[in-house]
């Protein structure tokens, strides 16, 4: 995957004001159709001190900065490592997506330990998000017309089409969409305009499409030979993992 990401990017997520365990950049850059004013979305988890989570007064959970730099908006979001452990234990396609980017502007150790559970965490039930997800963009684009959401939906189902199929987290969806010959085109135009309105020709072959891929994934995962429960050494090892790290907290 190249993307063009700024080279300021990993700066910003260190201006947070917690010690970082890693950073990611998410959103349509990860996707493949970042356009030339897209946002920059950055997510990360942080860690807390042990008196910010076992004293009278708490440390922020979930840290987020917006801003604009250099002409780029900037949505950076960071959760503390205990509330991103649970989320990753949750289902949750989101946190998956943000720890296994391959977009990585920080990391360390932990990190790398938390990629390594993360794909011992997936399970078929995973799908429900990535169906919920697309509903939403669906109705968004349905109500606005543009081809950003409706990206966002062929992506979001075909995303959790291949993970169903074969436990892989693919987000890219010019790699995804390879067999829809219209997607590169609409993949341009968005690269092009970031509030680009969608071809007619392309809303028609969406409408024949998209439901064809709803059920696909519905389909792939009543079929899917992933999981029902997540791996349990895998849960106990992120706990583990919490605690360790968080006992293991340097002052900076």
């Amino acid at each position: 995957m190249t993307v063009d990401v700024p080279p300021w990017a990993a700066e910003v997520a260190h201006a947070l004001p917690r010690p970082l365990l890693f950073a990611t950049v998410s959103g349509a850059h990860l996707y493949g159709f970042a356009s030339v004013d897209s946002d920059l979305d950055l997510r990360a988890a942080h860690l807390l001190a042990p008196a910010e989570v076992v004293g009278l007064r708490v440390g922020p959970q979930t840290l987020q900065h917006h801003g604009v730099r250099d002409g780029v908006e900037l949505d950076v979001v960071s959760h503390d490592l205990l509330k991103f452990a649970k989320l990753l234990n949750s289902r949750n396609g989101y946190v998956l997506e943000q720890v296994l980017s391959p977009l990585v502007l920080v990391t360390t150790p932990v990190h790398a330990e938390l990629v390594d559970l993360a794909r011992r965490l997936i399970t078929r039930h995973h799908a429900h998000h990535y169906l919920g997800f697309a509903a939403t963009q669906e109705k968004l684009y349905a109500k606005t017309g543009l081809l950003k959401p409706a990206l966002y939906t062929l992506r979001v189902l075909l995303t959790g089409i291949q993970l169903m199929r074969t436990g892989r987290l693919e987000t890219d969806l010019g790699v995804l969409g390879t067999h829809l010959a219209y997607v590169p085109d609409l993949i341009a135009a968005k690269r092009a305009a970031e509030r680009a309105a969608l071809p007619a020709d392309a809303a028609r072959q969406l409408a024949r499409d998209l439901p064809r891929l709803r059920a696909e994934l519905e389909s792939a995962r009543d079929a899917s030979g992933l999981p029902d429960r997540a791996d349990s050494g895998a849960v106990d090892a992120l706990h583990d993992l919490v605690v360790r790290t968080r006992l293991g907290y340097v002052p900076q």
